[in-house]
């Protein structure tokens, strides 16, 4: 499908954040801080879960997974990003800009049925706590572990090859820092209203299922925790899915306002804001997250360092 190009454009200019001017230096250093504590956040914690006898449990499985998908996400798109700072644009191949299309909505997609797992496997062990061991046993984590990436991997191919049979015929300037499916459709001078309905379609059941079986989930979890009849039997049930229902709550929120609410009359400033927000912070803030509200982490987290 990749072939179906025919126009001669083999490369794309990433302009980036544009006209930093002085800035560019200190958001340079600002960004490349926070990528590598995002790379060295998501690397510690699974390398904790691997390393650690208390953390092999079924929710500690799954958050390996998240930070690998996290660590994707960041790999694929802010080392470009940061070259974009410093040199005020990077060129990027035809095939270069449709592979980090394709790794950054596998990683999203990835991730909202990794979000719904984790939801579901709390379900399990607040509203099923008898059964939980003998239902979340290791067949059945693994399976509930590579459903997502396989589903990542292919159901994004739908843009992938929206992409593919566009035509760009002069214009090869995106004023973007990375290469994403409506900048790129935007600059395609072929119809791309019958693609972009397909992927409007296609994609809507991918973000809203996983969301929708998230709500159930904790509809079922709150119940169960109003249920208990002391105060601290509820705080200690709810801090064991506290943690995921924040990182829930920072994912579909920068999620939504990317991709939910119209650009129409938003600046390309605005636009940018927002993508970056939703491809830096939550990789930053989910090993944080995990880390500060969860006591078995910060206990394995000290056990490491002190030998």
């Amino acid at each position: 499908m990749l072939g179906m190009n025919q126009t001669g454009v083999t490369e794309f200019i990433l302009l980036g954040f544009g006209n930093l001017h002085s800035f560019r230096i200190v958001f340079f250093i600002l960004f490349l801080f926070m990528f590598l504590f995002t790379v060295m956040g998501n690397l510690l914690i699974i390398v904790l879960i691997f390393n650690n006898v208390h953390l092999q449990s079924p929710m500690y499985y799954f958050l390996c997974h998240l930070s690998f998908s996290d660590l994707v996400t960041s790999t694929n798109i802010v080392p470009n990003m940061l070259g974009a700072i410093l040199l005020g644009g990077i060129i990027m191949t035809y095939i270069g800009c449709i592979t980090q299309l394709y790794f950054f909505s596998g990683s999203t997609i990835t991730e909202c049925f990794l979000l719904s797992v984790m939801s579901y496997d709390r379900y399990l062990a607040i509203c099923n706590p008898l059964r939980y061991s003998s239902i979340m046993d290791f067949k059945h984590q693994f399976c509930l572990s590579v459903w997502p990436w396989v589903l990542g991997l292919t159901l994004n191919l739908t843009g992938v090859f929206a992409i593919s049979s566009f035509n760009f015929c002069h214009d090869n300037i995106i004023d973007h820092f990375y290469c994403d499916l409506f900048p790129l459709q935007k600059l395609s001078c072929s119809d791309t209203s019958l693609a972009e309905l397909e992927v409007i379609l296609f994609s809507l059941p991918i973000f809203i299922l996983p969301c929708g079986l998230i709500t159930v989930t904790y509809v079922y979890i709150f119940l169960t925790i109003y249920k208990i009849p002391s105060t601290t039997g509820k705080q200690k049930t709810f801090s064991t899915c506290s943690s995921h229902l924040i990182v829930v709550g920072t994912f579909y929120g920068t999620l939504i306002a990317k991709y939910m609410i119209p650009s129409v009359g938003h600046s390309l400033i605005i636009n940018k804001i927002v993508s970056l927000l939703h491809t830096l912070f939550p990789p930053l803030f989910n090993p944080i997250i995990y880390s500060l509200r969860n006591q078995d982490i910060k206990t394995a987290f000290r056990k490491m360092f002190s030998q």
